[in-house]
């Protein structure tokens, strides 16, 4: 026979591990850059995105001292704005598909939203 009692005990170990793994996940922080250095996108462990740094010869290759900081800046603003939108609409959308699938009950599953 199995323990009821056992078995919960063991789920809730479970979950507080999870959530723990969470934390650490979120301290984490892994680049990915492009064009031989001229994109880079720093995220955690989580998949959040944290930033985007673009060199000015990203922009124009022939004369990158004609960019200035300001451009750069707004850029890097722009297109982190844009990521951290679609990221909430694709979190939205999972949140959605889950919910028609538990029948609406409220699950937090870790590293799915």
């Amino acid at each position: 026979m199995f323990n009821l009692q056992q078995i919960m005990k063991q789920a809730q170990m479970m979950q507080k591990k999870a959530e723990e793994m969470q934390e650490e996940l979120a301290g984490i922080m892994v680049n990915g850059v492009a064009g031989g250095g001229l994109v880079d996108v720093t995220m955690n462990g989580k998949r959040d995105f944290i930033s985007i740094k673009i060199k000015p010869e990203a922009i124009n290759p022939e004369n990158p001292s004609a960019v200035d900081q300001d451009t750069l800046e707004t850029l890097e603003d722009l297109i982190a704005s844009a990521m951290k939108e679609a990221a909430q609409k694709a979190s939205n959308v999972s949140e959605e598909k889950l919910k028609s699938i538990t029948g609406g009950l409220n699950l937090k599953i870790p590293g799915l939203f």
